[in-house]
This record gives structure tokens, C-alpha cells and sequence, in this order.
């Protein structure tokens, strides 16, 4: 016997995208639940130690991406488990924000909980329900069995589009033509770290660091991540398909969080190749540590401490939605009439295959905007979609994936489920204005910001 839940608002997927709409829709009045594979919240962010979010703000400072996702913040700042915004010492963006992987788990449970979201941990969807152009429900498995839960409205945070291809809603994968997919990443943090020693070893040699990196600042700058070593990395030689060394410090004083292993050419959405995904990356975890220790400053007596519960994946699945956002929109700062949310992070696409990071640059204000025909299914009346697979081309993913992005379109798709719910209408026939005064109203963004 299937156990039957009834719902106004099912969000599926509890990283940063699904915490934010289960949030949003739970403050509206909307009876909410929340369902995430792990037994705890924060997908990416937790799960894959993704790490530091980047970034609220644009490259000359001003903040874009408010709302529920600075709540978060303000709530760790407050416990001493993120210092807040700080400068980016990589160069890429303007800001970091660190934080507690730990501390945020518990954080956004309990404002889940303040919220009235109905939680279910350790569960799995793997069933969509259609009629006709609407999911009536979905089905999850856990240790207790499937349960069928029936809602008003979903909202698709799985990262990989899982409920939009269980019901059928048409999707993109992948850049055009080849399919393929920007790698995997398996991240690790390392602890007994000098970092003195580390940014000694920078000002002496600004050569083997990004162009961008601040180096004329850094004295006065707390280290916040490098980009570099490349002499040592060529060096070394390793089997790894990138350029340089990527890692970012804290949470602890001693501790950096290492972004460089790569795992190209499988899909995230297969088992098979995930798999193998799991299988490559913590090997090259272990060459990636060793090659560390061996050869870089400030690493001589530091040790391998914490490995990513999984593989981090940055590009699976997307709706296709009444919109899909281009990289001409990102660069030209495009404005939207419908606009849900903005961002100030670069296009920043991994190559699927070769060695680099293909980087462009937003003109205009530093910012453009989401429009809510991103997150809108095309086909299923009552579907949303928030986080990495939002409507988009392949380009303009490599911006809308970052996290601080994902919080956003977050807010806004459980924003506009609650609004559905409240007017008793689908989330396609809602009333873009009447959705953007109560984004405003909670906190967003939508605006060109001219201040400092």
C-alpha cells in the first residue's frame, strides 16, 4: 500500500535552490514539502563541498542577489560560521563568501522548519504522475517504502531536470551539436596549511598567478583563494586535463577547499557513468593531494581531511522553457520585463574536453537579468524549475549554475508556486507583476543597483 501525502507546493531537491523555494513557498501560506535524497540539506554546497559561493555582487561591488539567500547569510555571520562577503583574491569575481558547510545544514533546516515546510529526508523521486498538460503527483522511495505525494504545484530543484524528464516536459543537455556536458568535479579539502606561507610565495611570484589575481591589494587582503602555481603544476605533469592549481581557504585557519580535479566526457545523469565519474575522481583526489604536499609553499605538512560525499556536477539536464537565456543576454546586461532575478557571475564554462575555462565578461551595469519564462516548463502548466536546470542555452548555464544564481531563481520559483496556490490559478497564468512586488517585498533584487 502506497502511502498518499497531499500538498499545495512539492519542491523536489534540497540543495540551495530547492531550500530557498520550499522557504518562499512556505512563508506564502502554502502547505510545502521538501524532498532530498540525502538525510540532510544543501546538495552541491554539502554534498559535492561546493565552495565559497560566488558571487552576490558585480565586479565593481554592488550587490544584486539579496532576498532569502542574505537571510542565510546573516543568520552565519551571526553564529561565526561565514565572514560575510569578502574580496575575491583569485580575481575572477569581486566577491567570495565563505561559510560552514556544517553550521548552513542547520541553518536552512531551521528555517525550513520556522517556514512550515514538511521535510522529507532520504527519499528519492522516481515517478512523475501527468493529466493531461499537469503533474498531479510524484512518487518517492525511501526506507519506508514509496509514498505518492499530491500537489497544486511542483518545483523541479534536482539540478538534472529530473521531474521535468519523468513527466515527459521537454529538455536540453549538453552544448549543441556534440551533446556534451562541462566536466565533473570531485572536490577535497586539505588541512595544515600555511597560508602565510602561501601568499609570501604569491608577492614574490605574481608571475605564476591569474592575471587577475589582486596582487598590487594582497597585503592588506585576507587570503581568500588562489589561482596559479602553474610552474609547479607543469611540472608535475599529471594526468588531470587542466591549466593550474584552483583552491580557496577556509573554513578553518589551516584548511583550503581544492577545485581542480576534472572528469570529462560522461553524462550525470547515467548511473554507469557516474559511476566511473566517482571512480576517477577520487583517484585523481589522491594524485591531486599528493602532488600538493610534494611540491607546492605552505603545504609541506598538510593532509588530506575531507572528500566530497559525491562528484560535483556542473551541467546535466535543462527545461526548455517559454525562454532560454543566451550568452548575448549575459554579456549585454539584456533586461527582462519579467525579470525574477539578476547575477553579476561571469560566463565561466569548464571545456568538456580540452584544458581551459572559457571566461566572458558582462558589459553594461555588470548584470542581467532572469526572466520568469526560464523557469517555466513549456509544456506542464504546473512545473517550475530553479537552480542549475533552468531554461538556458549551454553558454549561459556556465553563469546561472553558480550558486548564489540558483538561491535567487529559488526564491522566485517558490515566490510564484505560492502566488499559484494563493489565486488558485497555474503558475503560467499568474500575474508577473503582482510576483515581482512580492520578490521585492521579500528582499530581491530586480533593479539596477547605482549605489556603492
Amino acid at each position: 500500500m502506497i502511502k498518499e501525502i497531499d500538498a499545495d507546493v512539492v519542491v523536489i531537491g534540497g540543495g540551495p535552490a530547492g531550500i530557498n523555494a520550499a522557504i518562499a513557498a512556505g512563508r506564502s501560506g502554502a502547505r510545502t514539502v521538501l524532498v532530498e535524497r540525502y538525510g540532510f540539506v544543501g546538495g552541491m554546497s554539502t554534498a559535492a563541498l561546493v565552495y565559497p559561493w560566488m558571487t552576490f555582487h558585480t565586479m565593481d561591488g554592488r550587490q544584486v542577489i539579496k532576498g532569502i539567500a542574505q537571510e542565510i547569510i546573516d543568520r552565519l555571520v551571526k553564529l561565526n560560521a561565514s565572514p560575510g562577503h569578502v574580496r575575491d583574491t583569485v580575481g575572477f569575481v569581486r566577491t567570495v563568501t565563505p561559510y560552514h558547510p556544517e553550521v548552513y545544514k542547520v541553518v536552512a533546516l531551521d528555517m525550513l522548519c520556522e517556514a512550515g515546510v514538511k521535510l522529507y529526508l532520504h527519499s528519492f523521486a522516481d515517478e512523475a504522475e501527468v493529466e493531461d498538460d499537469r503533474v498531479v503527483s510524484v512518487q518517492i522511495t525511501g526506507k519506508s517504502g514509496r509514498m505518492r505525494i499530491r500537489g497544486n504545484v511542483f518545483i523541479d530543484t534536482t539540478g538534472d531536470a529530473d521531474i521535468a524528464y519523468l513527466s515527459g516536459a521537454p529538455y536540453w543537455q549538453g552544448r549543441d551539436g556534440d551533446l556534451l556536458t562541462q566536466p565533473m568535479t570531485l572536490k577535497f579539502r586539505m588541512k595544515g596549511v600555511d597560508l602565510q606561507r602561501v601568499k609570501a610565495y604569491m608577492l614574490e611570484h605574481p608571475d605564476e598567478f591569474n592575471d587577475k589575481t589582486p596582487i598590487a591589494e594582497l597585503p592588506d587582503l585576507p587570503l581568500t583563494g588562489v589561482g596559479g602555481f602553474s610552474k609547479h603544476w607543469q611540472e608535475a605533469n599529471l594526468p588531470i586535463n587542466r591549466q593550474d592549481v584552483l583552491f580557496f581557504t577556509g573554513p578553518g585557519d589551516d584548511e583550503v577547499l581544492v577545485n581542480s580535479t576534472r572528469v570529462q566526457g560522461l553524462d550525470g545523469t547515467k548511473v554507469e557513468d557516474l559511476t566511473l565519474a566517482e571512480e576517477l575522481g577520487r583517484k585523481q583526489v589522491l594524485q591531486y593531494a599528493a602532488f600538493m604536499i610534494e611540491s607546492l609553499p605552505g603545504f609541506e605538512n598538510a593532509s588530506l581531511s575531507q572528500v566530497g560525499a559525491q562528484i560535483g556536477v556542473r551541467e546535466t539536464r535543462r527545461i526548455e522553457g517559454f525562454y532560454a537565456l543566451r550568452m548575448e543576454d549575459v554579456v549585454q546586461a539584456a533586461r527582462f520585463d519579467d525579470c525574477i532575478a539578476r547575477s553579476g557571475y561571469p560566463i565561466d564554462i569548464h571545456d568538456p574536453l580540452g584544458r581551459g575555462v572559457t571566461a566572458a565578461w558582462i558589459g553594461g551595469d555588470g548584470a542581467y537579468d532572469i526572466p520568469y519564462r526560464c523557469i517555466l516548463s513549456r509544456t506542464i502548466v504546473n512545473l517550475l524549475a530553479a537552480g542549475r536546470c533552468i531554461s538556458t542555452t549551454h553558454e549561459a548555464l556556465a553563469t546561472t549554475r553558480l550558486t548564489p544564481s540558483c538561491m535567487a531563481t529559488g526564491q522566485a520559483a517558490g515566490t510564484a508556486a505560492g502566488l499559484a496556490v494563493k489565486r488558485g490559478i497555474t503558475p503560467h497564468d499568474i500575474d508577473v507583476k503582482e510576483l515581482q512586488a512580492l520578490l521585492i517585498e521579500g528582499g530581491a533584487v530586480l533593479e539596477q543597483v547605482r549605489e556603492g
